[in-house]
């Protein structure tokens, strides 16, 4: 299918915005058919590492042909193959039956094996489970019978004995030595009532689909349930038959009625399920968590306004029918407050760490269950994640931002607040530590070199290189590939803002060359940080293989820089970060070797609700932009992700509309390319077609492209391939 060719506004892009090596017969090195179909750029990555009990080995998933999906069981000190664990062959006797996924029970006697699996949203999934017994000579088991159903979510209990799971939104416990199936709740009903798993919007804004949860002795079986019959349906068409089909599911928008969650605990003994009661200001449960006490429940509580969190502890031993709480931490303020997962319950079973930005920035804590706060890391800095906690040797182990936003190292901090740093280089640092903390597969990258893989000791010294992407480096350096250039710009607020610039290859400072500002620019997510980019990288070598000055900014609202900073769009999403893209080009357009009438920007999700803005409301700056997958108007998007910066549009009518890129329409004047996917769940279609509306009754020219049936990363065979040709064609 063909572009609808540019008119007007349109047809000026191929002329101002014109790479200057266009038309000029190079061969090019950097391409798209290299970048996303080829494999030439394929960055190497290790992966899949999962740590065994004993802290000294780690097992990973590989396939053979003769044996079908293997798990590899291999010695950190050694770094060699110490045994095949399990195979295809092994498990069911056949190496075409394989297995995406596996895990372990606590003693590692039996593990979970994940078959036929089917995606449902960003985590979730549905499949059929085994569960094998490394001391049986058996064949590996079902875990129920899968002509009931596929399930979701099979938990084994810490014994082994049992595995509970999720089908057709109920709960069921197995017992794998008699083949008995109890069933813990009845009342499932698909886009009513959710038993064990999590609803889309929990899944998507709180990162996690998780809705079981055994006790730390398997006598107990925790589970969150959701009554969704109030949230309104959103029906997806999905083509491909002669009448498609809608798909309908629950998705509560700004403003609207959200699910009714409750927790409830299933004591196996006594085959009996008991709610717990938590205060009626508790609006949403992001996180459910047992204590080192196996009858002590954490449960996280939040308002609707998410700036009210707090940790309740069941009490006592379950005499009554309706479980009473104990409050043990709150924290409120005036905004919002994030939520992760950094919380670890320590062995002494009455104090826990956890990070906090109650001093405006955010860092490590040792709490009490009486509201006691010890501050173990502090500094104008932010803690990112905490690794783990290492009880042998009372550390915790941490990546920050203690070297600056675009900087992340990892450090450890014992009980006392003494902190050392492991790390002496710039760049990207992670760590992935062995359960005994003895080892770590360390990751470091920058923003111009590919990740290095090493396995490293406790205290941050290499044992040996794991993988070093060297192939790709040489081949890098063989197409001629530029750095990327870190700068700061002071827009016109006096705030300093982190950027980068990539310069043309052949770059000629006598020269005028055309700029491509690439964005996101919301919260939860930079695009100015010293780590490697991967497959965008390589589409931003291309652009400057063209003739293109590739710039990124972060502006206000981002990471990394404290509270104050991050908060600041509180209430008013895309004012602030529209006025810094906006000074950001007229500083773009200082610069000498820069053409100030040919400046484009481009982003994707949050970045191209902020494209959207700054073509309208920067106008007079930003000549083209691509717009794919946008928000225009956050009345459109779910409750959790949009309430928590903007409350809800009947608290805060001026900040939705004031902000919305639907209501900027008639301000466009430059060249507009809109992409979105047909099946994008997330930042729904509709988001598009309302800008269409806006578009068309102001008379603008644009052009806009839908992939069918593709959601909200526009992937799939040919699609990356195509959709990155088009962007290329329209610059």
């Amino acid at each position: 299918m063909e572009l609808i060719k540019r008119i007007a506004t349109g047809a000026m892009l191929a002329v101002f915005f014109l790479s200057p090596n266009q038309g000029q017969g190079q061969e090019a090195d950097f391409n798209n058919e290299a970048i996303w179909a080829s494999g030439t750029f394929r960055t190497d990555y290790v992966w899949g590492i999962r740590s065994m009990a004993d802290g000294k080995h780690y097992t990973t998933q590989e396939y053979d042909e003769n044996e079908g999906s293997c798990i590899v069981k291999w010695s950190y000190k050694t770094g060699k193959v110490v045994d095949t664990l399990l195979t295809s062959n092994m498990a069911f006797g056949d190496p075409r039956e394989t297995f995406s996924g596996y895990e372990f029970s606590s003693d590692e006697r039996f593990v979970v094996l994940t078959t036929a699996s089917e995606g449902l949203y960003r985590h979730s999934f549905y499949a059929n489970f085994f569960v094998y017994d490394f001391e049986s000579d058996e064949d590996a088991r079902s875990i129920t019978n899968f002509s009931l159903g596929k399930q979701r979510l099979a938990q084994l209990s810490p014994a082994g004995d049992k595995v509970a799971f999720v089908r057709e939104n109920n709960i069921f416990i197995s017992d794998l030595a008699t083949g008995a199936e109890i069933q813990v709740t009845t009342d499932g009903v698909t886009n009513a009532i959710i038993n064990g798993a999590t609803d889309w919007v929990y899944e998507e804004e709180f990162g996690d689909d998780q809705g079981l949860f055994w006790n730390g002795d398997g006598s107990r079986l925790a589970y969150l349930k959701f009554d969704e019959s109030n949230v309104r349906e959103f029906h997806m068409p999905v083509y491909g038959s002669l009448y498609p089909d809608p798909y309908t599911f629950k998705y509560p928008k700004a403003g609207e009625d959200n699910s009714e969650v409750s927790v409830h605990i299933y004591t196996l003994a006594e085959d009996k399920s008991r709610a717990v009661a938590v205060p009626k200001s508790a609006h949403y449960i992001p996180r459910v968590k047992w204590t080192k006490d196996p009858a002590t429940l954490c449960i996280f509580t939040m308002n609707r306004h998410q700036n009210d969190l707090r940790l309740l502890l069941t009490e006592g031993e379950f005499p009554n029918d309706r479980l009473g709480t104990k409050e043990v931490f709150k924290e409120s303020c005036d905004t919002y407050i994030d939520i992760n997962d950094n919380l670890t319950f320590l062995a002494d079973g009455s104090s826990f760490v956890m990070t906090s930005e109650r001093d405006e920035f955010n860092h490590i804590y040792k709490f009490d269950f009486e509201g006691n706060a010890l501050q173990l890391t502090q500094g104008e800095w932010d803690v990112v994640d905490v690794l783990g906690f290492d009880a042998k040797r009372k550390r915790i182990y941490f990546s920050s931002s203690k070297e600056g936003a675009t900087q992340k190292h990892t450090s450890h901090v014992d009980m006392r607040g003494r902190v050392t740093t492991l790390d002496a280089t710039s760049g990207t640092h992670s760590d992935d530590f062995s359960n005994s903390f003895d080892y770590s597969i360390h990751q470091h990258s920058t923003a111009n070199t590919p990740p290095v893989y090493t396995l490293r000791d406790r205290n941050g010294k290499v044992i040996r290189t794991l993988k070093d992407n060297a192939s790709l480096r040489e081949t890098l350096a063989e197409h001629g590939a530029v750095d990327k250039e870190f700068f700061t710009f002071t827009n016109d607020a006096g705030v300093e803002l982190n950027c980068w610039k990539m310069l043309p290859q052949d770059f000629d400072p006598a020269k005028k060359y055309p700029v491509y500002v690439a964005i996101y620019g919301g919260p939860g997510a930079n695009t100015v940080t010293d780590s490697w980019g991967g497959s965008t990288f390589m589409w931003q070598q291309y652009l400057a293989q063209e003739g293109y000055i590739v710039v990124s900014c972060d502006p206000r609202g981002t990471q990394f820089r404290g509270r104050a900073f991050e908060h600041s769009t509180y209430k008013e999403l895309g004012k602030l970060e529209t006025e810094d893209f906006i000074d950001l080009a007229e500083h773009l357009g200082t610069w000498d070797h820069v053409d100030a009438d040919r400046i484009g920007i481009q982003g994707w999700s949050y970045g191209g609700f902020m494209t959207l803005l700054c073509m309208t409301k920067g106008a007079d700056v930003y000549n083209a932009g691509i717009s794919v997958a946008p928000v225009t108007n956050w009345r459109y998007y779910d409750t959790i992700y949009t309430e928590r910066f903007m409350r809800t549009p009947q608290e805060n009518e001026s900040g939705y509309d004031d902000n919305s890129p639907v209501n900027h329409a008639d301000k466009l004047e430059g060249a507009l390319l809109l992409v979105h996917g047909s099946g994008d769940d997330n930042v729904h279609c509709q988001n598009s077609m309302e800008m269409i509306n806006a578009l068309v009754a102001a008379n603008k020219d644009f052009d806009f492209f839908v992939y069918p049936d593709r959601n909200h990363g526009i992937y799939g065979g040919n699609t990356r391939l195509h959709l990155f040709n088009m962007m290329m064609d329209f610059v």
